[in-house]
């Protein structure tokens, strides 16, 4: 379905517009005094280039770049640099899975991640992109224009694929590759190696970037409410399972549990957000509550 507005709730989108997002650490450039910067003070000094995008005041233009390059870019400095938001989400095959007649894992978490996207890029700040399984899907780079929304949305459109989660060697694969200081959102179920995962964000947490695990989880897997002889059908490259649910209630919700309780404990250590998102909870309820909290801590 390639729908440019398909995970926009209007909803979601008017509880969260009037709060804002801010990076508890400090980044790397301010906007309008929202963000600090380790900047203040000092003098404007160049920082880098960006392609020219219509609309962008031709007056930063680098004309002796475009001398050597035919290509207009333009000048950006150190104080008009602003927040950077990278946004990673899971397209692995369990992402798929929704019990009774709710959205399925995939669809909550492109839900979230578009009412974030259009968050930041409503407070003119930048939002980069990148869905992963076992590999990085798709990557796009942080833009602060509007229309970035829908390139972003278009991406979430392609759906949710059939490999398994690998995010070890991804995410110290991106810690590499962000070259600046960042607030890092993961949303995933974390169907993995917890300790993996954990070096992972160890590694993004090094890179100073500040990083919040959204863990998307349907009710189902939290409560596992099954009573009758089902059959599961297996995710991420896992076989079918025919088995009476009851006599697996007890072990499953005491290995769930300590799942839970150790990536819980690894984010507190490490100074990461941990937001369990169930896909039972409506979004704008889910969402305002998180970054009014967070809004409330930064004060």
């Amino acid at each position: 379905m390639d729908d440019p507005k398909r995970y926009l709730e209007p909803l979601t989108l008017a509880k969260i517009r009037s709060l804002e997002l801010k990076a508890r650490l400090v980044v790397e450039g301010y906007l309008s005094g929202m963000h600090k910067s380790p900047y203040h003070g000092f003098s404007v000094e160049f920082a880098q280039h960006r392609e020219y995008v219509p609309g962008d005041d031709i007056k930063h233009v680098d004309w002796k770049v475009y001398g050597r390059t035919n290509k207009f870019f333009l000048k950006q400095y150190e104080e008009e640099t602003n927040l950077i938001c990278w946004i990673f989400l899971d397209v692995s095959d369990s992402m798929r899975y929704g019990s009774n007649d709710g959205m399925n894992k995939y669809d909550y978490a492109c839900t979230a991640a578009a009412a974030l996207a259009y968050l930041v890029l409503h407070q003119a700040d930048s939002v980069g992109f990148v869905t992963f399984d076992s590999q990085v899907r798709a990557f796009r780079k942080p833009s602060s224009q509007p229309s970035h929304l829908k390139e972003l949305i278009n991406v979430m459109n392609e759906g949710v694929g059939r490999e398994k989660s690998l995010m070890a060697p991804l995410f110290h694969d991106l810690a590499e590759r962000l070259n600046r200081r960042a607030l890092v959102f993961v949303l995933s179920d974390l169907f993995d190696e917890v300790q993996d995962v954990l070096d992972g964000f160890k590694h993004l947490r090094h890179k100073r970037h500040e990083v919040v695990l959204w863990h998307i989880l349907d009710a189902a897997e939290l409560s596992f409410p099954f009573q009758e002889a089902t059959l599961f059908r297996g995710l991420e490259q896992y076989p079918e399972l025919l088995t009476d649910p009851r006599s697996l209630r007890k072990s499953y919700l005491e290995q769930f549990g300590a799942f839970l309780h150790t990536l819980q404990r690894g984010c507190r250590d490490q100074n990461i957000d941990y937001v369990q998102l169930r896909t039972d909870t409506p979004m704008n309820v889910a969402l305002s509550s998180y970054l009014a909290h967070r809004m409330t801590r930064s004060k």
